[in-house]
């Protein structure tokens, strides 16, 4: 596949915005400048060209079919609605787009973050553009159809967090505050209906060094050999030896997991995240 640009892609465009959101609320950001720019491209009301082509993202990255004679008919229909719109116009929001972001981050910083379904994203930007231009490269076409119709006719699971988002933007500012944070740490709040700050340092650490596999995992030693150190030290005034015994085992089998466990995914932040609760149990009890 053709060299591909997440500038021009404006599914991934739309999903970096939406980590973006995420990344500000947890930042403590009063009013994240991300959405504002949704607003103002994505919106409720908004007829902007950019916004049809994201709903032509999101027919394809949320169709499921068993046949890729069906796959193909999909991508058809989509191309052929793809080439009723304005593509001048559409240039000239993407173009207004990047520039809005540009005024409020960094844009080496907003396009690190690593996404999910990338690969078919920038397979249906590739056929997206080659549908408008005179000269076309045919292995591009090609590569970029047999990815598009590999998704949808693979996995059916449906829970693209592109879906998620878009809902909120149906409602007001403070609910989509909250989708969009839902978006990335929804697995996490399922097992913590309150976070407590030594946890939400946790996910920022998460979300903000998600491209920086080392940086996280350093910061991630760091947070849990302070967790251990102050585990510890509680644990030597509590009186009932049980309780003692039970609670070593815990934090044991916890730090087993995490620091034995060299890839760091959600399950691993999960487990650090209970580190962090324990310590926090333990504490209130000796206090």
């Amino acid at each position: 596949m053709a060299k591909h640009s997440k500038v021009k892609n404006t599914g991934i465009l739309f999903e970096l915005l939406v980590r973006q959101i995420t990344t500000d609320t947890l930042n403590g950001v009063a009013k994240s400048p991300a959405i504002g720019i949704v607003k103002e491209f994505f919106g409720k009301g908004k007829n902007t060209v950019i916004k049809k082509e994201l709903h032509l993202y999101r027919v394809l990255l949320g169709e499921k079919f068993k046949s890729s004679h069906k796959a193909e008919i999909a991508i058809d229909t989509v191309l052929r609605e793809r080439n009723k719109l304005n593509t001048t116009q559409l240039r000239r929001e993407k173009y207004n787009l990047i520039r809005e972001i540009k005024n409020n981050y960094k844009l080496d910083e907003f396009f690190t973050a690593k996404l999910g379904k990338y690969k078919v994203n920038a397979a249906i930007s590739t056929l997206f553009e080659s549908s408008t231009q005179d000269f076309k490269n045919p292995k591009s076409i090609l590569s970029s159809r047999s990815n598009i119709i590999e998704y949808l006719c693979g996995n059916t699971t449906r829970n693209s967090s592109v879906d998620n988002v878009v809902e909120a933007f149906r409602k007001e500012d403070k609910d989509l505050r909250l989708l969009a944070y839902k978006v990335l740490v929804d697995k996490f709040n399922s097992k913590y209906s309150k976070l407590e700050e030594s946890q939400a340092e946790i996910l920022r650490e998460y979300i903000n060094n998600i491209s920086n596999t080392e940086n996280l995992r350093t910061k991630l030693q760091k947070i849990v050999a302070e967790h251990l150190k102050q585990l510890n030290k509680d644990l030597s005034k509590i009186d009932d030896s049980v309780v003692k015994i039970k609670l070593k085992e815990v934090a044991k089998l916890l730090k087993s997991s995490i620091v034995k466990k060299r890839k760091i995914d959600e399950k691993k932040i999960l487990n650090v995240l209970r580190l962090s609760e324990l310590v926090s149990e333990v504490r209130n009890v000796v206090k």
